[in-house]
C-alpha cells in the first residue's frame, strides 16, 4: 500500500515560513551590506524567491494534489535545496540545478493534467503554468551571470504571468464559493465564474506581457491594462461583496483580487507614462499574491480538518497586515530620508502576516483526517 499525502500539507507551511524569513533577509543584503548571504544582494534574486520560491510552491501545494509520499519528499527535497542555493554559496551550483528540476517536475506533473480539458479558457492553464515554470528555469541565470540587462525585463514578465494565473484561479475559487454562501444564506445564486469577463481577461492580459516588450507599443498595453484592471473590480462588484460581511474567507479572497485590480491600473499609468515605477508589481506581489495566497491556504487547510472558514478569527487581520505592508511599500519612494524605514515596515507586517499563516496551519495541520492509503 502506498501512503498519499496532499501536497499543500508540506508546501503550504514551508512556503508561509520562506515567506517571512526572505523579506528581511533581502533588505539586510541589499540596504546593510550584511554579507552572510552575497546571493540576495540584488532585486533579481529578491524578486525570484519571490516569484519562484514561494508562488511556485503554492501553486505546486495547491494543484498538484495527493501524491505518493516518495515523490511529494522528493519535491518538497528538491524546493528546499533551491532555496538554499541563495543562502549558502558553496551549494549554489548544486542547488540551481535542484530549482531546475523542481520546476520541470511541477510542469511535467501539471501542464498535461490541463491539456484535456473541453473548454479552451481550462486549457489556457496548461501553456500558462508551463511558461511560468519555463521561466523560472531560464531566471536561474542571474546566479551565475549576475544582474544582465535581460534579469529585469524577464522578472517583470514573471510577475504578469503570475497576475494572469492569479486572476484566472482567484476567479474558480471565489465564484463558487460566494455562489455556494448566497445560495444557503439568501436561496439565490451569485453572479458566478462570469464567463465572458474571464475569456476578455484572460486575452488581455494574454496581449499585454508581449506588448510591452516594445517601447512604441507600452501605450498599447497600457489601454489593455487599464480595461483588464477595470474588468477585474467590475468582476469584483458583480460577486456583491456587501452581501458576504458573515464570512470573512470569502472577503479576504475578494480583497486579493481586488488588489489585482488596482495593480492593474497602476500598471497602466506606468506604461502610458514610462517610467521605472515598480509600485504595480508590489501591488501584485504583496498586495494580491500576500492577500490571495494566504487566504486559499488556511481555507483549505480548513476545509480538509472539516472546519468552518467563516470562524477562522486570523482572517482579517492577515487582510489587514498586507494591506499595510504593501500600501508602506507602494509609499516607501515617497517618503524622502525615511524611505528606508518605511521599507522595513513594509516587510515587518509581511513577515508578521505570514508567521501567523504558519502558525494557523499548524493549527488546522494538527486536526487533519489520517492520510489515505493507495494500492501499488
Amino acid at each position: 500500500m502506498t501512503v498519499r499525502l496532499p501536497a499543500w500539507r508540506w508546501f503550504f507551511p514551508l512556503a508561509a515560513l520562506h515567506a517571512a524569513l526572505m523579506v528581511p533577509l533581502s533588505l539586510l543584503s541589499l540596504y546593510h551590506q550584511w554579507e552572510v548571504f552575497p546571493q540576495l544582494a540584488s532585486p533579481a534574486a529578491h524578486a525570484r524567491e519571490l516569484v519562484f520560491g514561494f508562488a511556485l510552491a503554492v501553486v505546486a501545494g495547491y494543484l498538484l494534489g495527493p501524491l505518493p509520499r516518495r515523490r511529494l519528499a522528493w519535491l518538497v527535497a528538491l524546493w528546499g535545496l533551491g532555496r538554499l542555493g541563495v543562502l549558502v554559496w558553496p551549494l549554489m551550483y548544486v542547488a540551481t540545478l535542484a530549482d531546475a528540476v523542481f520546476a520541470l517536475w511541477v510542469a511535467g506533473l501539471l501542464v498535461p493534467r490541463f491539456m484535456a480539458a473541453k473548454k479552451w479558457r481550462n486549457r489556457i492553464l496548461s501553456p500558462l503554468l508551463g511558461l511560468i515554470c519555463l521561466l523560472g528555469v531560464v531566471t536561474l541565470t542571474w546566479r551565475y551571470l549576475g544582474d544582465l540587462p535581460t534579469t529585469a525585463p524577464l522578472m517583470h514578465q514573471s510577475v504578469l504571468w503570475l497576475v494572469l494565473l492569479m486572476t484566472f484561479m482567484g476567479g474558480r475559487i471565489i465564484a463558487p464559493a460566494v455562489n455556494g454562501y448566497l445560495m444557503r444564506q439568501f436561496g439565490q445564486s451569485g453572479a458566478g465564474v462570469q464567463p465572458r469577463i474571464e475569456a476578455a481577461l484572460i486575452v488581455l492580459l494574454g496581449l499585454a506581457p508581449f506588448l510591452m516588450l516594445w517601447p512604441r507599443l507600452q501605450p498599447l498595453a497600457a489601454v489593455l491594462a487599464l480595461a483588464a484592471g477595470a474588468l477585474v473590480l467590475w468582476r469584483l462588484y458583480r460577486w456583491a461583496p456587501g452581501q458576504c460581511r458573515g464570512r470573512p474567507d470569502l472577503l479576504a479572497l475578494m480583497a486579493g483580487y481586488a488588489w489585482l485590480g488596482v495593480g492593474l491600473l497602476l500598471m497602466a499609468r506606468t506604461w502610458w507614462l514610462p517610467a521605472h515605477d515598480s509600485a504595480p508589481l508590489h501591488a501584485f506581489t504583496i498586495g494580491a499574491l500576500g492577500t490571495l495566497a494566504s487566504a486559499i491556504m488556511l481555507r483549505q487547510a480548513i476545509l480538509r480538518a472539516k472546519g468552518r472558514p467563516e470562524r477562522e478569527w486570523s482572517l482579517l487581520p492577515l487582510v489587514a497586515l498586507f494591506a499595510t505592508a504593501a500600501t508602506l511599500r507602494l509609499w516607501a519612494l515617497e517618503t524622502g530620508s525615511v524611505w528606508l524605514g518605511v521599507l522595513w515596515g513594509a516587510a515587518a507586517a509581511w513577515s508578521l502576516a505570514w508567521l501567523l499563516v504558519a502558525w494557523r496551519l499548524r493549527h488546522w495541520l494538527a486536526r487533519q483526517p489520517v492520510p489515505h492509503t493507495a494500492g501499488n
